[in-house]
């Protein structure tokens, strides 16, 4: 049956939040847009993220954090904060999640990225979801990793059987005229058809609110975003040795999660020039990208998607490592005329391509699929007030 007439209907969105702040910011955006929907459900955000209290949040969206994992430069895991092996973790937050998520009873629920959970720890609370009726969907960003890298890790981790066996739809975040994520993991036909692209979440991330990008008066403004910091060390060192033309600023984001030597670094830098603006922390990246000349970042889904919001030049300087995520994505957008690719950081090569963007026309980027949050929101609307709830298993309830 649909939602109760005497209640909100109520929307839950998990993310596994590991590493940096990609998957928390990609769904803070769609809380966003869920709950502005005519429907107005109450939104309860399960995040991994120990960063998910910096970001503001609209009425009617909650967050329950989850003991932090995290991830290492290899790519292996272990608990963040506890001194306990990471089963141990798991099996926590497993408990919690199946916890919750029952006594909430949502009546849509969208996962981010890993059909089980990390893991396997939402299996528990999709089984039982399953047996009261929830409508199940599968978020999922453009790009996973490379091609061959994805379809290996999707099949040895049992998605498609997931996919299957809980849920009703999968959302792609991004237009497949630029990335056709299909072809990555060789879904079925029955997956294909319960597949929807829904446009890359970039329109709607501005704020209106931020403060005015901090630079000298009259010079142009470089923006330099490193996402949560943990891996952008080297592209900080490149930026600060990069060459700038003259009454040119540099913002430079540095991340929460920078190394302590390139903060050490930054102040210093900071100190000794005057072009030069460090800002530890900030949530209106999508609002000064749209007042900068230029930006230079890496190939992160939420930055980029951020970009393409706006008229603005950007180079993509993508990480390699323990995914090729960044760099698919950044060439496929490249590939477009979206923005430009500079595949290892280095110095003289960026101070190039400022002096370059900072004189040459914008790109356009309008005939591409942007209104991600927009179709999030309608579909999600659909969802809580038209379709009604039947048994699971059947396909033709999958395909409604």
């Amino acid at each position: 049956m649909a939602p109760s007439s005497h209640r909100r209907p109520r929307v839950a969105l998990y993310g596994h939040d590991t590493c940096g702040l990609g998957h928390l910011r990609r769904n803070l955006a769609l809380a966003a847009a869920i709950r502005s929907a005519p429907t107005r459900p109450d939104v309860l955000l399960i995040t991994g993220s120990p960063a998910a209290q910096r970001f503001p949040r609209p009425e009617g969206i909650d967050l329950l954090v989850l003991p932090s994992v995290r991830k290492d430069t290899d790519g292996g895991y272990a608990a963040g904060a506890l001194d306990v092996p990471l089963d141990v973790v798991v099996g926590l937050r497993a408990a919690t999640l199946t916890a919750a998520l029952t006594a909430w009873a949502p009546d849509l629920l969208v996962v981010d990225k890993v059909p089980h959970g990390f893991r396997g720890e939402l299996a528990g609370a999709l089984e039982a979801l399953r047996r009261t009726g929830t409508r199940v969907v599968l978020g999922l960003r453009d790009v996973l990793d490379g091609p061959a890298t994805a379809r290996a890790q999707w099949r040895r981790e049992g998605s498609g059987q997931a996919l299957d066996r809980w849920y009703d739809e999968v959302w792609v975040y991004g237009d497949a005229a630029v990335h056709d994520l299909r072809r990555d993991l060789r879904l079925s036909p029955a997956q294909t058809r319960r597949t929807r692209f829904l446009g890359y979440l970039a329109d709607g991330r501005r704020t209106g609110r931020a403060a005015e990008l901090p630079h000298r008066p009259g010079t142009r403004t470089v923006l330099a975003g490193v996402g949560g910091g943990a891996d952008g060390a080297d592209l900080t060192r490149a930026l600060l040795a990069a060459p700038l033309p003259s009454g040119t600023d540099l913002v430079l984001l540095p991340g929460p999660f920078a190394d302590p030597a390139v903060r050490a670094d930054l102040d210093r830098a900071a100190g000794e020039r005057e072009d030069l603006h460090v800002v530890p922390f900030t949530d209106s990246f999508p609002d000064w990208a749209a007042q900068a000349d230029a930006v230079v970042c890496m190939g992160g889904y939420n930055t980029v998607a951020e970009v393409l919001a706006t008229p603005t030049p950007a180079l993509v300087v993508p990480r390699t490592r323990p995914r090729r995520e960044q760099l698919v994505r950044a060439r496929a957008m490249a590939s477009h005329g979206l923005l430009d690719v500079l595949e290892a950081p280095d110095a003289a090569a960026l101070g190039h391509w400022i002096a370059r963007a900072l004189t040459a026309p914008g790109p356009t980027r309008s005939a591409f699929a942007l209104d991600g949050l927009a179709a999030v929101r309608r579909r999600a609307d659909e969802l809580l007030t038209h379709l009604t709830r039947s048994p699971r298993g059947s396909e033709s309830r999958r395909a409604s």
